[in-house]
């Protein structure tokens, strides 16, 4: 993964989050899009911007591959774990992921409800 300085200072600090990130294809390079880093603490007027892409390193082999997949319907390439190397890298574990179809989220949604009306009903 392609950071900043200050970005790798906060990472160290576990200043990071995955809510609603994901990965996508730009002129055959692998973006990382919606992960937040947090500013640095101890950054000056050159911080970074905590949202912006991050270009993902990897070689062509495996851009190959995953452009492949991503063709297919409904797959999308979202981030699992970020963590340091020993020689002291940055490196994200991303996976090839599915989503839900419509009859599954019905249920999803089904089972949310029943889950909410049980705790409502506990609590009187």
């Amino acid at each position: 993964m392609v950071l900043l300085g200050t970005e790798i200072k906060s990472l160290r600090q576990g200043k990071a989050s995955f809510n609603d990130s994901f990965c996508i294809m730009h002129e055959n390079e692998l973006l990382l899009r919606s992960f937040h880093i947090a500013e640095y603490s101890h950054g000056t007027a050159n911080n970074h911007i905590p949202t912006r892409d991050r270009k993902l390193l990897l070689t062509k082999k495996e851009l190959k591959k995953i452009v492949t997949k991503t063709k297919e319907k409904g797959f999308t390439i979202i981030p699992l774990r970020i963590f340091l190397s020993e020689s002291g890298y940055a490196k994200i574990e991303i996976a090839l992921a599915r989503g839900k179809k419509t009859h599954d989220k019905r249920d999803s949604i089904k089972n949310k409800d029943a889950e909410r009306q049980l705790k409502r009903d506990m609590k009187m």
